[in-house]
């Protein structure tokens, strides 16, 4: 039964609707003192004194009454330039008309009327829980879209079972798959599969929340909040690479930033550019950890009847033209650990090349480059490249995208989060497998894993900033709300003496609270996401 230590500094004390009232205090026993009142949004059960926080900073104890510190995130659309766009606004105070490019062009003093154009969107992030799970959705709001009588069931959830996929846009060699990724010294992830030029981990889960130690579970989930809310955080790979990385930026591998993402494997670039280097050149090898490319022996080459050159190549020969394992996975050319790309050249054949061959070695990406032309001895000597051929090295930089890191939050919407949105939660589940229900996270889309569950996946960089908080038990909180028809939610037994209007739920605030005003925060989000009520499923 903790407490934050903090006796003061808690945001908007002073102002009576600074936050949203949760519950009077009620004590849980006789040994309980008067003065403290327990928290019950979580496990934990902190007991809280006059003016503090909870061991999570998200809930206070506000003279007597327990509040939620965060305030509960609005979107608002318009329509402008024809197109609908989710708009920022300043302040839980404040509403206007954004030009644009986003900023408020006018402010006036908030009315509560928000109806006008009946485009409001109460997100999950700060809405409160529904722990001890037999409470409904803190806000169960009406509305009314294209003519249809429209509920959203706002929540934010506590999950356990919660991961983050994490996709890094490299070459270079991170780890061996299945290899541990630590935080601060403890385990809170691992090494899976790569993807198209792209290395990915596995994040955070369960078993690194609750099944190692106090420090291993704490440690992952600071670390999931920190990554889900688009902060920097630094890690390093059993027998790999230390790296930092934060969604939306590109990687930094062993101090170095990353740039590029390559165009494709060495025989895809191979394909791609062998037209472009026809007539400029006797040879292309282009350098790659998975499949290495040479442009006269794969097929590309053939049907543009190149003359062989004569090069063996190191690795083990796959197709025509295609190489595996031609070096071991690195820093270096082509995400191999390689400086010298002539290493991976194992001898030319004396009967089939010949004096002033012309050979260019490439990486995947363009960033590594060399012109060689062979002696009388069949020896690569290398020469200034000609500009011809650079800009064509300079293309397939061109075509490489920019390096970034993707940050996905993934969580199985269990018990607790059905049962505030009906009294049988399995109809919900069909309901969402049906399609009659759009899910989403803090408004931006999710995708709603095919199986058993309710498994969902988010962009984090598609959500409100600060969306994912924590609870000590160690669990992630995030926002989840679930849109349908009324007439739907009716049939999947919702709670239906607990539908309020959007009026009614932004002035009373959470279903138990007694009518003391919530706070509120306009969030802005990407102008790509769709407006969370206008999925024309949901509107037949």
């Amino acid at each position: 039964m903790t407490e934050h230590t903090k006796t003061d500094g808690l945001p908007g004390m002073e102002s009576p609707a600074f936050a949203q009232v949760l519950e009077k205090a009620r004590p849980r026993n006789e040994r309980m003192t008067s003065e403290k009142i327990e928290c019950n949004a979580c496990p934990v059960l902190c007991q809280i004194s006059d003016g503090r926080s909870g061991a999570c900073d998200r809930y206070a104890n506000r003279s007597g009454t327990l509040v939620r510190v965060d305030p509960v995130l609005l979107l608002r659309r318009t329509l402008l330039d024809n197109e609908p766009r989710v708009l920022p606004f300043a302040g839980r105070a404040a509403t206007g008309v954004a030009d644009a490019e986003g900023a408020l062009a006018a402010q006036a003093a908030w009315d509560g009327d928000l109806l006008l154009a009946n485009e409001v969107f109460v997100t999950g992030v700060g809405s409160s829980t529904t722990y001890p799970d037999y409470k409904p959705a803190p806000f169960i709001v009406s509305s009314q879209v294209a003519g249809v009588d429209m509920v959203t069931v706002v929540t934010e959830g506590i999950f356990s079972y919660c991961s983050l996929k994490v996709k890094i846009d490299t070459d270079r060699f991170l780890g061996s798959e299945q290899a541990n990724v630590r935080c601060q010294g403890e385990v809170v992830g691992h090494v899976t599969t790569a993807e198209y030029g792209s290395q990915m981990l596995s994040l955070g889960g369960v078993h690194h929340l609750t099944g190692g130690s106090k420090k291993e579970g704490r440690v992952t989930m600071d670390m999931m909040q920190s990554l889900g809310n688009k902060q920097a955080v630094e890690f390093t790979i059993d027998g790999g690479s230390q790296m930092v990385i934060q969604a939306g930026k590109a990687p930094i591998v062993n101090g170095v930033q990353e740039r590029r993402m390559r165009v494709g494997c060495g025989s895809a670039t191979i394909g791609i550019f062998a037209k472009q280097f026809f007539g400029l050149l006797d040879e292309v090898v282009v350098v790659d950890d998975h499949i290495t490319g040479v442009l006269t022996e794969h097929q590309a080459g053939r049907c543009l009847d190149m003359r062989a050159s004569g090069v063996k190549m190191r690795g083990r020969k796959s197709t025509p033209g295609r190489y595996f394992q031609v070096a071991n996975p690195g820093t270096g050319w082509g995400g191999t650990d390689i400086a010298d790309p002539l290493s991976i050249i194992e001898s030319w054949d004396a009967a089939v090349a010949w004096p002033g061959l012309r050979l260019l070695m490439t990486s995947t990406t363009g960033e590594h480059a060399s012109w060689y032309v062979l002696n009388d001895d069949l020896h690569p000597v290398e020469q200034d490249m000609p500009a011809e051929v650079g800009h064509i090295v300079a293309r397939i930089g061109e075509n490489c995208e920019p390096s970034l890191s993707t940050v996905l939050f993934l969580g199985g919407a269990g018990g607790s989060l059905r049962a505030g949105v009906t009294e049988n939660p399995v109809l919900l589940t069909r309901a969402i497998k049906a399609a009659l229900v759009n899910v989403t996270c803090g408004g931006a889309p999710a995708y709603v894993w095919p199986g058993g569950g309710i498994t969902v996946m988010a962009d984090v960089m598609r959500m409100p900033d600060n969306s994912f908080g924590t609870v000590p038990t160690p669990a992630l909180v995030a926002p989840i709300e679930f849109s349908m028809k009324l007439d739907d939610y009716r049939a999947l037994g919702g709670h239906m003496d607990h539908v309020r209007t959007l009026a009614e739920a932004l002035r009373l605030g959470a279903w138990h609270n007694e009518g003391a005003p919530s706070a509120l925060a306009w969030a802005a989000l990407p102008a790509a996401n769709p407006w969370p009520l206008g999925r024309p499923p949901l509107l037949g």
